[in-house]
């Protein structure tokens, strides 16, 4: 009986790692195409800002940052999504001439998702 057990552990074993082999090499992954992946269509605009105003300058360094973050996969689209529901608010007191409260809202906004310099 002692004979026939190794030679059972063996067989067992060698059985496991055939289990083990790859037998096809790895899965490429292909990121879809640049149309599907870009968050342009959701993206607050900037188009209301007033030129040369300190407000505009931040929130369309923050919005280039936001973009290629989402573009590269760096953030989720949803994420992106809510960060550019939370600069409405900024982007409308930034319009009405309130630089220190659409700062102040951009600057919350970049704390919350990690943004802060």
């Amino acid at each position: 009986m002692r004979r026939i057990f190794p030679g059972l552990a063996v067989a067992a074993l060698a059985a496991l790692l055939a289990g083990c082999n790859e037998t096809t090499g790895p899965v490429a992954s292909v990121p879809p195409p640049p149309a599907t992946r870009g968050p342009a269509a959701s993206a607050v605009s900037a188009s209301n800002l007033p030129p040369g105003a300190a407000c505009t300058s931040e929130f369309n360094a923050y919005q280039a940052v936001l973009r290629a973050d989402v573009e590269t996969g760096n953030v989720n689209k949803s994420v992106f999504d809510q960060i550019q529901h939370e600069l409405t608010g900024a982007n409308a007191a930034c319009a009405a001439g309130r630089d220190a409260e659409a700062r102040s809202l951009i600057q919350a906004s970049k704390a919350r998702h990690g943004y802060r310099a």
